[in-house]
Parts: C-alpha cells; sequence; structure tokens
C-alpha cells in the first residue's frame, strides 16, 4: 500500500536494487547528515506571535480552537510554519494548566525537527517526553494515528499517565498499550488519537495483522472484508502505520535492530528433548582445544569435529548427519559457554527470562530461537517451554521504514548519523541546550585486574557520597552489580540495588537516588528514560557523582549513564574506573586483556586509546551484524507474503 492512502495506511518498503544496495553501503561510511538547525528556529517565532492573549481563553475555547485547525491541519500539512506555531502555543498553554510546565524555546525547535521528519537528539534532562507532546498532538489534529514508541512497557505507561492531561484539554484522547493486554483492549488503545507503547509491542501487533491479512492482497482484501461481518476489520488490531514518534531512538532503531522480531506459536517438542539432552551431554565432553569462542560466536575445530564424530558413533537419527550434529552442539555450546546467569538471563519463577543487553531490563515475552533456549533451560533445570514454531517475521528496520511519517528523539545519536540515514532516510538535529551544560568529566583510571577496579570504585564512592553528593554506579549485568553491592555490604555502605531483579521497585530507588549521599548501584537500567532529580542543598555541594564501572560495546550507552548527571544546568561529575579484564577487553582484544591482568594502575591515555579501540571494533562488528540481518529480511522479504512485496 502507497504512503499515506488506503485503508490501512504504511509505506511500501521495497528490497533495493544493485545500485541502492552500492549507495547504501557507501553511506554508512561517508554520511554525516547533521543538521543545523538555526532555520528550524522560525517555529520560536510563530509560537510567539500566536500566544497573544491565549492565557485568558477557558478550557473550552481552548478546545475549540484546536478542533479549528483540524480541518487546515489535514488540508496543508506541516508546511505552513504560522498553522504549527499555532498548534504549538495551544499546546504550551495546555502542559502550563494542565501540569505546571511550560515548553521551552528550544523545545519547540525540536518538535518542529520532527515534525518535519527528523530525528531530535537532544542532551538528557531536556525534556524529551514533553517535547513529543508538541509534535504528537499536532499529528494528531492533522487527523494521523499517532504512536509514540518508546523502549519498554514502564516509560509508556509513565509517559501516557503524565501527559494525557494536557491531551484532553485539546480534545484528544490518549490510549496505552502495554504487555498482557488482550486483544478488544489493545484495539481500543490503538484507535485513540494518540497511543503510547513500546517497540516490541507494536511490532508485534502488527505482525498479527499481518498474519490476519493472511496472504491476499492487502487493499483488495479489506475492502471485500469491509464489506463482510465477519471480515478482518474486527480482528486488525493497528489503523496502519502512519505517525511515529520513537523515543530513545537511537537505542530501538540501532541497538534493538540487530535482533529479528520472530512471531511463533507452540509447536509439539516430539524427540527435541531428547536431541537437546544429547547435544548438552556431547558439548560439555568436548576439552578446549575442540572448539573456540570469538566475538561472533562458537566454532568447531577440526578436532573437535572427530570428537563430536567419535561420541555420536553409537546414536543414530540426526546425529548421523555430520553438519547438522555439528550445529546441535555448536548451540549446546553456546548455551554452556557464551550465554552466562544473571549477565544474558535470570531464573525467576523456575523460567529462564532474558535480560535485555542495552536496559538491563527483563524481557518476559522474549526467547531464544533455534532450540538455544530450550538448551539453557536444561542446563539451568529449568521446565523446559515447547518448540515455537515460527509464524511471521521482520526486522526492526523493514518495520520503521513502513511508516507514512517516521521521527524521534534521543540524546545520543552523533555516533550514528550515517547509518540512520542509510536505513531510514532519517537527518539528525542537534538541538541546543536551553541552559549551558556544567558537567566536569574527571580523568578516567583504568587498572589491570576486576579485583584492583573494584577497590578504587569503592574508594571514589566513599570520598564522593562522604561529600553529601549522591552517587550512581553503572554496572553492565546483574552480577556486575552484586559483586559491588557485596563489596559496599563488607564496607558498611549503605546503598540502593538497582537491576533486573528489582525492576518494579525502579520509580521509587530513581525518585530517591538524588538525595545527599544516597549512594545508587544500578544496571543500564538507570542510563535511559529517567530522571534523577537533585534534592535541596544537593546541587551546592557539587551534584550527582556518576562511576561508570566498564565501557558499553556502544559509546552512546556510556554517554547515556553520564548523562544522569549535569541535567538542565545542574552541577554534576562522572568518571570512568575499568579493568583490562572487563569484558569488552576480554572480547575484542584478548591478546592485552591476558598482559595487562596483572599490572597495577594503567597510564589513562594508553588505557583510553586501548578501550575506545576496542569499542570501536564492538561498534563495527554491531553494525555489520545489523546489515547482515536486514539483507536477510530483504531476502526473506521475496519468499514470505506477508513480509515483502507479495503483501
Amino acid at each position: 500500500m502507497t504512503a499515506g492512502g488506503g485503508i490501512y495506511p504504511e509505506r511500501e518498503d521495497l528490497p533495493p536494487g544493485k545500485f541502492e544496495r552500492v549507495l547504501t553501503a557507501a553511506r554508512y561510511l561517508s554520511a554525516r547528515v547533521q543538521t543545523d538547525t538555526r532555520h528550524l528556529r522560525s517555529i520560536v517565532a510563530a509560537v510567539a506571535e500566536a500566544e497573544s492573549g491565549i492565557a485568558e481563553i477557558s478550557n473550552a475555547e481552548l478546545a475549540r480552537r484546536a478542533a479549528a485547525c483540524r480541518p487546515k491541519l489535514r488540508k496543508q500539512g506541516f508546511e505552513d510554519v504560522a498553522l504549527v506555531g499555532a498548534v504549538f502555543a495551544l499546546v504550551r498553554e495546555a502542559a502550563y494548566r494542565a501540569l505546571g510546565m511550560r515548553h521551552f524555546d528550544v523545545q519547540m525547535v525540536g518538535a518542529w525537527a520532527m515534525l518535519n521528519g527528523m530525528l531530535a537528539e537532544m542532551e538528557t534532562g531536556e525534556g524529551k517526553t514533553l517535547t513529543a507532546t508538541l509534535a504528537a498532538a499536532t499529528a494528531a489534529l492533522a487527523g494521523h494515528a499517532v504512536h509514540v514508541i518508546t523502549v519498554n512497557d514502564y516509560l509508556a505507561e509513565r509517559d501516557a499517565q503524565t501527559m494525557t492531561p494536557v491531551y484532553e484539554l485539546l480534545g484528544l484522547h490518549v490510549g496505552c498499550v502495554r504487555q498482557g493486554m488482550e486483544p478488544p483492549l489493545r484495539r481500543a488503545a490503538y484507535a485513540c488519537d494518540l497511543t503510547y507503547c513500546s517497540n516490541k509491542e507494536i511490532a508485534f501487533d502488527y505482525l498479527r495483522d499481518r498474519l490476519a491479512l493472511g496472504g491476499k492482497p492487502r487493499l483488495m482484501a479489506m475492502k471485500l472484508d469491509a464489506l463482510s461481518t465477519q471480515g478482518t476489520g474486527d480482528r486488525l488490531l493497528l489503523r496502519g502505520l502512519q505517525f511515529a514518534i520513537v523515543d530513545e531512538a537511537d537505542s530501538v532503531l540501532i541497538d534493538e535492530a540487530r535482533t529479528p522480531l520472530i512471531l511463533s506459536g507452540a509447536s509439539g517438542q516430539g524427540e527435541e528433548m531428547v536431541v537437546h539432552h544429547e547435544a548438552l551431554k556431547i558439548a560439555g565432553a568436548l576439552e578446549s582445544r575442540d572448539y573456540l569462542i570469538s566475538d561472533r560466536g562458537v566454532v568447531v575445530t577440526d578436532a573437535g569435529r572427530n570428537r563430536i564424530e567419535s561420541l555420536c558413533a553409537s546414536l543414530s537419527g540426526i546425529w548421523k548427519g555430520p553438519r547438522r550434529r555439528e550445529q546441535l552442539v555448536q548451540q549446546a555450546l553456546t548455551a554452556l559457554h557464551v550465554f552466562t546467569r544473571d549477565k544474558h538471563y535470570l531464573v525467576r519463577d523456575g523460567k529462564v527470562v532474558i535480560i535485555d543487553e542495552y536496559t538491563g531490563r527483563l524481557m518476559p515475552d522474549r526467547s531464544w530461537e533455534q532450540g538455544l533456549h530450550q538448551l539453557i533451560e536444561i542446563k539451568e533445570k529449568c521446565e523446559v517451554t515447547g518448540r515455537r514454531e515460527t509464524l511471521a517475521r521482520i526486522s526492526y528496520q523493514r518495520f520503521f521504514r513502513r511508516y507514512v511519517h517516521l521521527c524521534g528523539m534521543t540524546g545520543t545519536a552523533s555516533e550514528v548519523v550515517g547509518e540512520l540515514w542509510a536505513v531510514y532516510r532519517l537527518r539528525v538535529a542537534k538541538i541546543p541546550t536551553h541552559r549551558p551544560v556544567r558537567r566536569v568529566f574527571m580523568p578516567s583510571r583504568s587498572y589491570g585486574s576486576i579485583a584492583a577496579k573494584w577497590t578504587a570504585i569503592v574508594e571514589s564512592i566513599v570520598q564522593h557520597s562522604g561529600k553529601g553528593r549522591p552517587v550512581l554506579v553503572g554496572t553492565r549485568s546483574v552480577s556486575a552489580s552484586e559483586q559491588l553491592a557485596a563489596r559496599l555490604d563488607k564496607t558498611g555502605i549503605r546503598y540502593r540495588l538497582l537491576n533486573a531483579r528489582q525492576d518494579k521497585d525502579e520509580a521509587e530507588i530513581v525518585a530517591r537516588a538524588g538525595e545527599p549521599g544516597c549512594v545508587t548501584v544500578a544496571t543500564n537500567m538507570a542510563g535511559r528514560g529517567t530522571d534523577i532529580k537533585l534534592a535541596p542543598g544537593v546541587a551546592d555541594n557539587g551534584g550527582l557523582h556518576v562511576i561508570a564501572t566498564e565501557m558499553h560495546d556502544s559509546g552512546r550507552i556510556d554517554r547515556q549513564l553520564f548523562g544522569r548527571c549535569g541535567r538542565q544546568g545542574d552541577p554534576g561529575s562522572c568518571e570512568w574506573i575499568l579493568a583490562a579484564e572487563d569484558d569488552l577487553i576480554k572480547s575484542y582484544l584478548p591478546f592485552a586483556a591476558k598482559r595487562l591482568k596483572t599490572r597495577g594502575q594503567l597510564p589513562e591515555r594508553a588505557a583510553m586509546l586501548l578501550f575506545r579501540y576496542a569499542q570501536e571494533r564492538a561498534e563495527r562488528e554491531n553494525s555489520r551484524s545489523r546489515r547482515d540481518l536486514l539483507d536477510m529480511d530483504d531476502y526473506l522479504g521475496n519468499l514470505l507474503a506477508f513480509a515483502g512485496r507479495g503483501e
């Protein structure tokens, strides 16, 4: 279906030709598509002109004026800056009346950038949630089905509840989609003018709609069904992919894009349980010389193949095929040696629950494919779930490119502007801050061993919390956060722990993280979508101090963590305290990790060059995996009717 038309509007996403593939590959390397925001500031003057006398009108008149803008927006779109300025003025007044919050000029610039199809890069703490109301309300008044998409249900529900009073003053209805909602409730939420939801929920709902439409030509099928009393109209959840505002856009569009979205249904286990147990038994009998573990996975050596053949000599069926048995043992080795409890997953209530490596949050609705999830369940002695049969699949890249209007906002996009343009045709507009940034970067410290690193971290916590400053310590995994917590217990330091085990207490822990002397140990959960407000007097002591205990695969995640301090003109400081034994160095520079682990404190400049090089390797590897996934999705799009040109 073409952009903007039809019963289920979305943009066609045809697999690219050879020339387009070459051009896209070049954009990854060369594109630096960042837009100068000077020309966007015209919206500020337009809003100021439209605000005259607006504070004196009644709530009813405010809603009437918003309704009067509907036909003009539907006819003219967002090209008329005076018209959009008039709408922004109404939204600004509604926000002040409902929340006591008034949009800053830079927030209006950010919203204007989004209405122009851009990704607004706004410094952390600049109020992206409030900024979104300007663009979302304007698009909704223009008649678009607006989806405000964020990284998890907690943030979607929080933002929807907070901002609903603003929209209601403008006569707009707000829905929120959460995990576990029944189809009728989902359909009602998507039928609202604006819908808040997570990227996973809406993408899977889209796949469910594709299944409901079947393999029939979409437009004709829906027109016929609309004439019947039992068509797909009462089974479809969405109103198409019309207008998306993606919050934390780099996380959703880049980090999440490494994993395909697979909608599956239960299938019988049959003999697979026996096969999985045998695979783990064989993998456990292999020696270290039989396989290699690298950043790209597990590789069986020639010695390993001979050993597997010997171990399978007495087995029959699937184990007689050399290629298939090697794949099975590779998966079992991955389950045994690559995926680690409390780092990649938790065991909760007798079930294996995946941990999102970028946010530190649990993903109870997700499972690994190709038998890996079942292998890990057997490894952890959990109840084994049935094999899942793939019903539909799509990548995040292809899904979001199908929106008629795609835009978003994030605090960290500069590092991936080329990929955002190459894949999504999204330009990045860097929005200036409302107040000058007062964040201080302290010298980084690196050590050979992890033990020496933890000692230095505890000393830094004591130093800064002793001055009455709150301290936030960021870790990469649940296990790392609990290792530090154990050390703090021994020293008698009081702290709050925030990881996937305490996900239900997140709001309360974050709310208190800015109190004097408060120490918060957290995984990446405290790195996105949260605002640590400083208690009275804390700013006078230097504000929040942030300690990063590891460098992540992406520099953007490090920037998000450091962005917890020094927000909205507040003072704050941050530092790295690292070790050569950290996962980043062990994965991408294992030789350096072995040579340096016995050293004491490493020279700052040399150590940071080492870590930066490892991080660049990780980012290149992740970018390549995203491109490979998109290429595979393009290929499958030609085979599966619901996922490509056959729709």
